[in-house]
This record gives structure tokens, C-alpha cells and sequence, in this order.
């Protein structure tokens, strides 16, 4: 059975300050990779250490998504953040992201 997309008001926020094609690419990329087993790691679908973004990372070219999966009452996928990887740092709504919050 798929798996329904959702995001958050602030995933929604960082989806429109892309540039069209970014969210293009990020709407269409989500939709083809976490509407079917969105828990089995890949090359670009990573559980990440605990965190308080999101439990899992889709990467996509530059662009990260992170989501987390609800299974009950239905099977969900929740997108809460969209970010920019710039060097070494994910940038997430013009703020700079790491393992420990968001922060310079």
C-alpha cells in the first residue's frame, strides 16, 4: 500500500523559497521515492542519528529533504524540513543546520 505524502507548515515555507525548478524537482523526487517503502535505506534515503529535525534524509543533487514515517492510524510520510547543502552545512529556511539545531 503507498504511503500518503504530507508537509509540514514549515516544509511548505521551504518548498516556496525555492526556485521553481528546485520544488519541482523536490515534489516530483519525494513523490517517486518515499510514496513506497520509505524506511529502507538507499544511496540517497538515509535513518539518521537522533535528531530533532526528522529521523530520515532524502538527498536530492544539493537539496535535502527530512521526513519521518507514521505507520498508525495510517501509513504517512511526513516531510518537516527542506534544505539547501552548501560546503559542509545544510541551510533550512536561511538558517544554518546541524547535528545539534539550527545555529551558525
Amino acid at each position: 500500500m503507498a504511503y500518503r505524502i504530507r508537509y509540514s507548515t514549515d516544509a511548505e515555507t521551504h518548498l516556496r523559497a525555492l526556485s521553481a525548478a528546485q520544488r519541482s524537482l523536490v515534489l516530483d523526487t519525494v513523490d517517486r521515492q518515499l510514496r513506497h517503502q520509505p524506511t529502507s535505506e538507499t544511496r540517497n534515503r538515509k535513518f539518521m542519528r537522533p535528531n530533532p529535525l526528522a529521523p530520515w534524509e532524502l538527498r536530492i543533487r544539493n537539496l535535502r529533504v527530512f521526513y519521518d514515517v507514521l505507520e498508525e492510524p495510517e501509513q504517512v510520510v511526513v516531510v518537516h524540513a527542506i534544505g539547501i547543502k552548501v560546503g559542509n552545512r545544510v541551510v533550512i529556511a536561511g538558517e544554518e543546520w546541524s547535528d545539534e539545531g539550527s545555529g551558525h
